[in-house]
């Protein structure tokens, strides 16, 4: 993956250094494309057969290109310099010449003999270079030999294999005892075999070519020292942190645990088992289904998620795969979403009930949605804006259904207990967790869980906090009623104090430790963005479901197997006010100039396609009546899927693509894809089993077992501390 450095950061890379490129014309337009990252502005004029000096003063940088288009003597007398005088040297020195030489001398083997001898000479002077600067020795470039002048026929490119033949042998041997120090540029020779005849010459690269190989020129030189997270190129494996070393013993003796356990279980079972052979099926049967103890539960649950972080670790930390860029084409976005579409309408079945927004409904609704976003991360579609406006609500349609199902779970069954509560941020919360100890990131990288986390306690807190009003309460009676009523719009009222008082958000926010949890670079800006770009859906959500459920127990609905939510005149009323809501947004969406406003806006105007989704969808009772098995099974495991994405799909935090297989994209995709929806449905059998383990319906087991997570979290916390400190 190639970095885009802006100008700041190439500043930032380079103060205070010196880079030098030595060499003939096309050296001189890598050098003017290399400056032009540091200052746009710079013109490329002057006596081409001359050196050409460039500095910058603010940022102390200083890169000169200096005309030496042989490998010859004159060459070495300006790098002997350098070994010679170490206030002078440069240090990052680019060189590279060969067409000068197959130009002057005809393209005789005389002058390659020469070359290889003259190269031969400078080897040990560029050797003694590498081992305080960095040296890159660049390849020459094919040529596209039908627009050649008739002056420059004579350089092929078979003539130009040579060299490069030449110049890769003798730098690579010139270290008898180890590997040569002086890197190969070959890059520049890779593009031009891509580009070459787009050449208005056809000796020199294309300017877009050239600015390719500056930049990176530039990422191979600064990725070490700026670590930018989309530049995968030429970065060295971070070192594993304190915490990360703790959790890889920790995973180590689970594995280890469970293998011990499996063999002592296997050989008490062998031991109990009848000598004869003979058994019946249903003695078999017994034997198989005998239910695994909690030990067992816990260790393979740990066993198996070890090995998972383990891949992870690899596909996202180890520089052991590649990555790449994201190239954004509509066909690249469109066409797979045609695909799965085809694929879920394959897949329909008879819904169990007919309720509005009913579970197989809803996990439809998730599956579609997350199988969605997850192409639109893939193929880069971010930066179509339209595209970007409609995702957007399908994130905000994800917290409507937070609001909706939370506000429906406590108004219904009135449950307020610490299990349920427990239950609820385990489930959200334990994968992210571990993610976080095991990849060493922020709580706030994995924005989307803080958000439903938070939303959840705020629902929660709402409702639990007297008078606690729940259905069976507020029965027939309008008093109770419009106390939940005044609950909302006190928390709507919240709601809009914080998002318009960015000050006292962050106030709240930076406090230790919520600052640990949602801090991300050092400040809460970006939760602040991500938390009111979807300030009011939840909102919504929890608005929705009241006036549905009162709807529904004053049997003003027909949900009926193949019935109209209404009457037919309503329900025809309903659905075309509903046709007309969802283009509507959709053609504003599609006509959205900028980001930011359209951003503005997005929070109130996002409910209108959202609710006009739930109406289309709900009101015709053969519509309620069916449900797509393949999108729902997706929407069962739609949070691990958001989450694996980041590091076994995706790579390099989101800004790339994992590659498995190099030099085929198709099956690439293919089989990264099939690995990570399998990772992320064992995850979320995983977060099940150990869901009833860790939260037990006891009250006096589950307040123990908390007090061992908070002592878990604490000794976090400890490391943590300890581990900023060290790295400061």
């Amino acid at each position: 993956m190639m970095h885009k450095y802006k100008i700041s950061e190439a500043k930032n890379c380079l103060v205070h250094k010196h880079i030098a490129f030595i060499g003939d014309s096309r050296i001189r337009q890598l050098f003017y494309s290399f400056v032009k990252i540091i200052n746009p502005q710079f013109k490329e004029e002057g006596n081409k057969h001359e050196n050409i000096p460039f500095e910058d003063k603010s940022a102390s940088v200083k890169v000169d290109f200096l005309w030496h288009p042989e490998v010859n003597g004159s060459m070495k007398q300006c790098i002997k310099v350098w070994t010679e005088d170490s206030a002078t040297k440069p240090h990052v020195i680019v060189a590279g010449a060969a067409t000068w030489s197959i130009k002057i001398h005809n393209g005789s083997n005389e002058a390659l003999s020469q070359y290889k001898t003259n190269i031969t000479s400078i080897a040990p002077l560029l050797e003694k270079l590498a081992k305080t600067s960095d040296v890159y020795w660049v390849l020459q470039d094919p040529v596209y030999e039908d627009l050649l002048s008739e002056n420059r026929k004579m350089i092929t490119n078979e003539k130009i294999d040579a060299y490069n033949e030449a110049a890769v042998s003798i730098l690579n041997s010139s270290t008898k005892n180890s590997k040569s120090n002086v890197k190969m540029f070959s890059v520049s020779k890779l593009i031009a075999q891509e580009t070459i005849m787009e050449s208005l010459d056809g000796l020199h690269l294309p300017e877009s070519s050239r600015e390719t190989s500056a930049m990176i020129l530039m990422n191979v030189y600064c990725n070490k020292i700026l670590k930018p997270v989309d530049g995968s190129c030429c970065q060295p494996q971070p070192p594993l942190t304190l915490i990360q070393k703790l959790a890889a013993c920790f995973f180590t003796f689970s594995i280890i645990g469970y293998i011990i356990f499996y063999i002592i279980h296997r050989n008490t079972h062998r031991k109990n088992k009848p000598c004869s052979d003979l058994e019946s099926g249903e003695e078999k049967k017994n034997i198989i289904s005998i239910p695994l103890s909690p030990l067992e539960v816990l260790l393979q649950s740990f066993c198996k998620l070890g090995l998972i972080m383990a891949y992870f670790y690899m596909c996202d930390r180890a520089n052991l795969f590649m990555k790449e860029n994201k190239f954004y084409t509509h066909s690249s976005f469109f066409i797979p979403i045609i695909y799965i579409l085809v694929l879920g309408v394959f897949y329909n079945e008879n819904t169990k009930e007919t309720k509005v927004l009913n579970r197989e409904q809803t996990d439809e609704w998730k599956g579609w949605m997350q199988l969605v976003i997850l192409i639109y991360h893939i193929s880069g579609a971010s930066t179509f804006l339209p595209v970007y406006m409609h995702i957007r609500v399908l994130v905000a349609a994800y917290l409507f259904q937070t609001g909706y199902g939370h506000f429906s779970y406590f108004w219904i069954k009135g449950d307020f207990g610490i299990h349920r509560v427990c239950q609820v941020l385990f489930r959200l919360n334990f994968l992210v967790v571990v993610l976080c100890i095991v990849m060493d990131r922020p709580y706030q990288f994995y924005y989307f869980v803080p958000l439903v986390t938070v939303w959840f306690m705020v629902i929660y807190v709402t409702l639990a906090l007297w008078p606690q009003i729940i259905q069976k309460k507020a029965n027939g009676n309008c008093f109770w009623h419009f106390g939940l009523l005044l609950k909302l719009a006190f928390l709507l009222l919240c709601i809009c104090f914080l998002a318009y008082s960015q000050g006292a958000f962050e106030k709240i926010f930076s406090l230790w430790p919520l600052s640990k949890c949602f801090e991300l670079k050092g400040s809460v800006y970006e939760w602040w963005f991500r938390w009111r770009l979807d300030r009011y859906v939840v909102f919504h959500g929890m608005l929705f479901a009241f006036i549905y459920l009162t709807l529904q127990k004053r049997q003003v609905l027909s949900e009926g197997k193949g019935e109209p939510l209404f009457s037919n005149k309503i329900s025809n009323v309903l659905l075309f006010i509903s046709v007309v809501s969802f283009l509507t947004y959709s053609i504003w969406a599609s006509s959205c100039k900028n980001k930011a406003e359209c951003n503005e806006l997005h929070p109130s105007v996002s409910v209108v396609q959202i609710l006009a989704f739930i109406l289309i969808r709900n009101i015709p009772g053969y519509a309620r009546s069916v449900y797509s098995s393949f999108f729902a099974w997706f929407g069962r495991i739609s949070l691990e899927l958001f989450i694996c994405q980041y590091h076994i799909w995706l790579a390099a935090d989101t800004r790339g693509i994992l590659v498995l297989i190099p030099g085929n994209p198709v099956l690439n995709i293919f089989v990264s894809t099939f690995i990570f929806v399998c990772v992320a449905h064992e995850i979320s059998q995983i977060t099940n089993d150990l869901a009833q383990i860790f939260i037990p319906k006891d009250n006096a087991s589950l307040v123990r077992r908390l007090a061992c997570i908070a002592a878990f979290f604490c000794g976090l916390l400890v490391l943590s501390a300890i581990q900023d400190k060290s790295r400061h």
